[in-house]
């Protein structure tokens, strides 16, 4: 999977599956800013997989139900928590807010210099968005 620009593919892809993948692919995309990649159904219309793009990070989507391995031993998973990386907290906040999200917690300065927010899903999943990103080599 490369990046929108062709750049460089992420090494780590949290995968979550939604009971309502298209409503989860919606809210993602209008009110928390991803990019949608690319979307595959199964023939009866499920989302079999979906990529979207954040920056330089990604998120997997799929449908609950939709049978195969990943969908059976994920099928008594809890919500996940996911921690994205944006340049402006504040606005990112206030275009969830715009939309309807549920807001965990507001734009908040933290003692390690990080500035984020706390946001659930339709589904349960609690996404966190901020300026924080770990370096990881050179």
């Amino acid at each position: 999977m490369a990046g929108p620009g062709g750049g460089a593919r992420p090494s780590i892809c949290p995968t979550l599956l939604y009971a309502d993948a298209r409503a989860a692919i919606r809210q993602l995309t209008e009110a928390l800013g991803f990019t949608e990649l690319s979307v595959f159904e199964t023939q009866d219309g499920k989302v079999m997989h979906a990529e979207l793009v954040q920056g330089s990070g990604a998120v997997m989507i799929g449908s609950k139900g939709r049978g195969g391995l990943f969908d059976t031993v994920m099928k008594d998973a809890g919500p996940a928590g996911v921690y994205v990386v944006v340049d402006d907290v504040d606005a990112h906040h206030q275009r969830a807010v715009e939309h309807g999200v549920e807001i965990l917690m507001p734009p908040t300065d933290q003692d390690y210099g990080s500035r984020d927010y706390m946001a659930r899903d339709a589904e349960g999943n609690v996404w966190t968005f901020g300026t924080y990103a770990p370096e990881i080599g050179a």
